[in-house]
């Protein structure tokens, strides 16, 4: 600005100066700026807050080059000048100045092209700006009055009077500006004909509910897409993509059972899975009588990002007992699945990311009782008709296994997370990458710049859902949810508290020596090793596993099997399973999913963490000597057993696992050969040597 000093300009030439237009553009400009840099930086999360960051920017960047003119002018005129305190209060302005405006180039372009603004380059910026703002106006002030008092001349004051008008009316058009723009609204009515039979909750029976009690738009759920696309969180966004959570709603298995349940009990019955399963279309009021599809804009995404990490409050009393408070969105933010995030409202999120962590970044989201919202089920009577059954429960399986260790203080509920193994320490293990997710100050074991986010692929136990749909990035989903039912996935967070070896152990327990004729009983241990929870967890009504036993003598003869799978992927009667059994009111087989008929179990059999059962298997070791078999009726034949068959019997076990039993696949894709791929999780083998008789 123009200068007073020991020795000022002459009159004339100073009423030159204050009279330039450069200078009241470039004052006007350091005062806007100033502005609305504080004005963003105390009120982020408003939209008065966002359109002042916007007009920040957009007059920094026109600013920038008369900036730059006027200070080499400015500059020109004062560098031979006497060294004093106003001369050094200037220089002071101006070096803060250029840091300040380099600072925010910087930021522009990374809030603009890149996928986070750098923390050292935003403080950079805000702490330069403040001071150069503050000393750039006394600087200013001090040069246009006279050493004894007063203004040096009217130009001076019309100077200030217009820089500071136009700042102040720049001011004022954004924050009109951000009145004009219309808030986007997630809230929208039911629609019309809107039916409740399950109470007062518009979401009934399942115990999802809303922040507000009302419908949401789809538009604020959805759009997951764009939060890769947008150049932020790509790394997730592929991860997440052939994850079971993003095909939740649109499996062909979850449609077909919908469609059976909704023919049964009614399309409002649906509410029950989908609070879990489809929350979009739940909470846009899509489970509706005149629905036919069940569905709606954007529920194709399953769970997604916005609809967990909208997630406010949890009840571990399961069945979706969550609260869900949609997400507030910065202004010319995209809303609905498709549609591109405008280049604003990706500027906008980089820029002033409380708002986003305000809305997407909880705590609440790194406890197991956010998990066990879902991951815990149960049928009552306004489902079945009779009352209160137990389903899948993951949560409180963990709860009271050894994976949960108290707290050393003792408070009710609370772990101690340096010797507990939690739900996402497992299923979503931490991986490198750039994500600007990447880091954590708030885990025992983590640090902001650790470079490491939660893996979003949940990796667990469905193999199925990646190869029924011929997923992008399926294959790797299946090849890494393979790897961890063997046991073979390594989590170096939790190597020093988690188990070695597989996931599930199997051990055979056989005589080491066996007569010919004799019987042979053979014992096959299964120890839930690295489990979490019950193996195996979910809808065990379709889930199987099984353990396949197969005898063969030295010449590689079949002497005895169990658990053997045929061409059409149906197991052998009488093998050793894992799985339960439901039964309706009349006593008749869950064999279809319908879980909405269930009221009790008549078998049940599953692993409890570090607990071990075993199958028993018999039969009979081969005889050397000729044998007479039924041939026909009233007909016998001898049929002499080679020599070989002394020799020693080998023995292998397999445990077997699948997501889907073929029955059921049967019921749902009659004839058209699908089958659940089968994973073996655990192999072991043993040798019987054949005595002499």
């Amino acid at each position: 600005m123009p200068d007073s000093d020991a020795a000022p300009l002459p009159p004339p030439e100073r009423d030159a100066a204050w009279r330039s237009p450069l200078t009241a553009l470039v004052l006007g400009a350091v005062l806007h700026l100033g502005a609305t840099g504080l004005w963003s930086w105390i009120d982020p999360l408003s939209r008065g807050g966002q359109v002042q960051l916007l007009a920040h920017t957009a007059v920094g960047i026109l600013a920038l080059l008369p900036w730059a003119r006027y200070q080499w002018i400015h500059l020109a005129r004062t560098w031979r000048k006497p060294l004093s305190h106003h001369l050094v209060l200037g220089w002071a302005s101006g070096v803060l100045l250029l840091a300040a405006m380099a600072s925010g180039a910087v930021v522009t372009v990374q809030a603009g092209w890149g996928t986070r603004v750098a923390p050292a380059w935003h403080a950079l910026h805000l702490g330069t700006g403040l001071a150069s703002f503050a000393l750039a106006a006394v600087h200013s002030l001090v040069a246009a009055v006279k050493p004894r008092g007063g203004f040096a001349s009217p130009e001076a004051l019309r100077s200030w009077t217009r820089a500071a008008g136009a700042a102040a009316l720049g001011v004022a058009l954004a924050a009109g500006g951000a009145l004009a723009v219309p808030a986007p609204d997630p809230a929208i009515p039911f629609p019309e004909g809107y039916r409740r039979p399950y109470g007062d909750s518009p979401f009934g029976p399942s115990l999802a509910r809303t922040s507000t009690g009302g419908a949401i738009d789809p538009a604020a759920l959805s759009g997951s897409e764009s939060c890769g696309t947008s150049g932020c969180h790509a790394e997730i966004v592929e991860e997440w993509t052939p994850s079971a959570h993003r095909w939740a709603s649109r499996s062909k298995f979850f449609q077909a059972i919908q469609h059976g349940m909704a023919a049964n009990n009614g399309p409002e019955s649906t509410r029950y899975c989908a609070g879990c399963h489809d929350p979009i279309a739940l909470f846009s009021g899509a489970k509706n009588l005149y629905d036919e599809d069940l569905s709606s804009a954007g529920a194709d995404e399953g769970v997604s990002c916005a609809g967990c990490h909208s997630i406010a409050a949890t009840d571990v009393r399961g069945n979706a007992d969550y609260v869900l408070e949609p997400p507030v969105p910065y202004l010319f933010e995209r809303g609905g699945a498709g549609r591109e995030t405008p280049f604003l409202g990706r500027f906008l999120v980089r820029a002033s990311p409380e708002l986003h962590r305000k809305s997407y970044a909880r705590d609440l989201l790194k406890t197991p009782e956010f998990c066990g919202a879902c991951h815990k089920q149960f049928i009552d009577r306004e489902v079945n008709g009779v009352g209160w059954v137990q389903l899948q429960n993951q949560y409180d399986n963990w709860r009271k296994s050894h994976w949960f260790v108290p707290d050393a203080e003792g408070k009710a509920g609370v772990s101690d997370p340096r010797r507990t193994v939690s739900c996402r320490e497992c299923h979503m293990r931490l991986t490198d990458g750039g994500d600007p997710a990447a880091g954590d100050a708030g885990d025992y074991n983590r640090s902001p710049g650790d470079g490491k986010h939660r893996n979003h692929r949940f990796i667990g136990a469905n193999q199925w859902h990646p190869v029924l749909h011929g997923m992008k990035g399926g294959e790797e989903q299946v090849r890494l949810t393979e790897e961890w039912l063997r046991g073979e996935t390594e989590i170096p967070e939790i190597a020093d508290k988690w188990a070695t070896g597989p996931a599930v152990a199997l051990e055979i327990q056989a005589p080491p020596r066996a007569l010919p004729g004799e019987q042979v009983v053979l014992k096959i241990a299964v120890t839930s090793n690295k489990v979490g929870h019950d193996f195996p967890t979910g809808p065990l009504d379709i889930i199987q596993s099984w353990i396949e036993v197969v005898v063969a003598d030295a010449g590689g003869r079949e002497v005895f099997a169990s658990g053997r799978v045929d061409d059409r992927g149906f197991i052998q009667e009488g093998a050793f399973l894992f799985k339960a059994e439901g039964v309706d009111r009349a006593g008749n087989l869950i064999d279809r999913h319908n879980l909405w008929e269930m009221v009790g179990a008549r078998f049940r059999r599953s692993l409890f963490p570090g607990i071990t059962d075993a199958g028993e298997f018999r039969f009979a070791c081969p005889s050397a000597l000729a044998r007479t078999l039924p041939a026909a009726p009233g007909k016998e034949v001898e049929v002499g057993v080679p020599a070989e068959a002394r020799g020693p019997l080998s023995v292998r076990a397999r445990l077997r696992y699948r997501k889907v039993d073929q029955t059921l696949i049967e019921y749902l894709y009659p004839g058209q050969g699908i089958t659940a791929p089968v994973t073996d999780m655990a192999e072991a083998a043993a040798v019987i040597e054949v005595g002499e008789p």
